[in-house]
């Protein structure tokens, strides 16, 4: 047998009962990110993002969550990424979420819409200024001729905006993801797993199910 197929971990941390969630997924999530940032786990705002294009290729990646409310989970990136292509042309998603520490993991499906420009410009402004010139610098996702010429694009526009305001590029900026369902999971013993599923009804309520492992 293989060494990778024998690797395993047993979990037996804690429990989750239907009758114990939140009545809508985000006061869930709410409350699992309070438990995850009083437990230390670093990076905890890294998510999986998955996205596909119109004809169903899906990709994969780690990006940033950086706030969640009733609307849903918030990101930005590059628009002209191969993510922002793709969202450009099926505006749907999935993120996950995993907390081994805790022995929890979220799943996210739901549709993207763009943030509002004045949203964009708000946490763009509030990033360190080597973050906003990186913005400008990378042409995110195209092929580009080496480090070196990635180095001295970010060396001229760094002296360009020597003397000027950083103003967001128009193609960077935000996205929500407005889930319409939303899994959580809890790791329990004999991979005999929890997992509460909410999904959205026609009538704006969240349906709550409990799904087998």
């Amino acid at each position: 047998m293989s060494p990778i197929a024998s690797i395993r971990q047993e979990y037996k941390q804690r429990s989750m009962s239907e009758k114990d969630v939140a009545v809508n997924p985000l006061l869930q999530f709410a409350g699992w990110w309070q438990e995850a940032a009083a437990a230390g786990i670093t990076e905890i705002n890294a998510m999986t993002l998955a996205t596909a294009s119109a004809d169903g290729l899906p990709s994969a990646r780690i990006v940033l969550l950086k706030g969640y409310d009733e609307k849903g989970f918030h990101f930005f990136t590059n628009y002209e990424s191969y993510k922002g292509k793709q969202l450009a042309e099926n505006p749907r998603a999935s993120l996950v979420f995993f907390w081994k520490e805790l022995e929890r993991q979220v799943r996210v499906n739901g549709l993207v819409e763009k943030a509002p420009e004045a949203e964009s410009d708000e946490y763009y402004n509030s990033r360190p200024e080597g973050s906003r010139i990186g913005a400008w610098t990378s042409p995110q996702s195209q092929v580009i001729k080496s480090r070196e010429w990635l180095e001295k694009r970010e060396e001229e526009l760094t002296e360009a905006f020597r003397q000027k305001p950083i103003v967001r590029p128009a193609n960077w900026g935000g996205y929500t993801v407005k889930p319409v369902s939303v899994e959580f999971w809890q790791g329990r013993p004999s991979r005999l797993h929890d997992r509460i599923q909410y999904t959205l009804q026609e009538s704006n309520e969240w349906k709550i199910e409990r799904l087998a492992p």
